[in-house]
């Protein structure tokens, strides 16, 4: 885990006010950089859920995600290091308006129903344990200081990221369950997947087509839609044979 090394400049960081990126997206907290794409350390992706059976995965965490799990991993400073962590996922993973967009659209194609909730809004509750939350590349990428969409530069040409997808995001996957089912949010998340599988670097199987999230894809409920019966197919597929394989769901 990462933590360590950059535990000492967390803890210089003021616990009672708003972080803005004068204060995070700094030298202290680079990983590395690439031109105009940099990578910086964010404190919610070292944790891992080895016992979740639902895995969500993002291209990568954006500011508001970064800003939310500094603040959060202060605030439980007096907690132990592990569940420092385990909290500072639980509220910073897919932070804000776009949790809400994506427990309307899982719940829109049934997933609540396979898991026998009441909606997936309890995935990021009481019914976390079920759950683990990620992204491609683990840490926060920004292009010119902005959210890194996976488009430019391409992830397929950016040196700095193939270590973090073809290496550090794999064996992260390896530590959950294989009968575990990926969702991975979007095209590009998905099209890495498919390259990631067919290398035999990720053995879970992964929902296909299901739209990014984010407020800024307008075209998300559109394609949600004319994607439904078959998420919905391939999710009851998953399902029927997880609950085969494992008698106590």
């Amino acid at each position: 885990m990462l933590i360590h090394k950059f535990l000492p400049a967390i803890k210089k960081l003021s616990v009672h006010q708003s972080l803005t990126k004068q204060d995070l997206l700094t030298a202290s907290f680079q990983i590395g950089a690439e031109n105009d794409l940099v990578m910086y350390y964010a404190p919610h992706n070292d944790y891992v859920n080895k016992q979740a059976i639902i895995i969500i995965v993002g291209i990568t965490p954006g500011w508001l995600q970064m800003k939310n799990a500094y603040e959060a991993f202060l605030s439980y400073e007096q907690m132990s290091l592990t569940e420092q962590l385990k909290l500072t996922k639980e509220y910073a993973s897919f932070s804000g308006s776009m949790r809400i967009n994506l427990i309307n659209m899982l719940d829109e194609i049934g997933l609540q129903t396979e898991l026998g909730l009441s909606s997936t809004a309890e995935l990021f509750a009481e019914k976390r344990n079920l759950l683990h939350t990620t992204s491609l590349l683990k840490y926060p990428v920004f292009y010119k200081e902005q959210n890194y969409t996976g488009h430019n530069p391409s992830m397929t040409h950016a040196k700095l990221l193939h270590p973090y997808i073809n290496t550090v995001f794999p064996e992260e996957l390896q530590q959950l369950p294989q009968s575990s089912l990926i969702i991975p949010l979007g095209k590009k998340v998905e099209e890495m997947m498919k390259k990631l599988v067919s290398a035999n670097k990720i053995k879970q199987p992964y929902l296909s087509g299901f739209p990014h999230p984010s407020g800024a894809n307008g075209h998300r409920l559109k394609q949600l839609i004319q994607e439904k019966a078959r998420l919905m197919e391939e999710l009851a597929g998953w399902s029927e044979t997880f609950k085969k394989d494992n008698s106590r769901y």
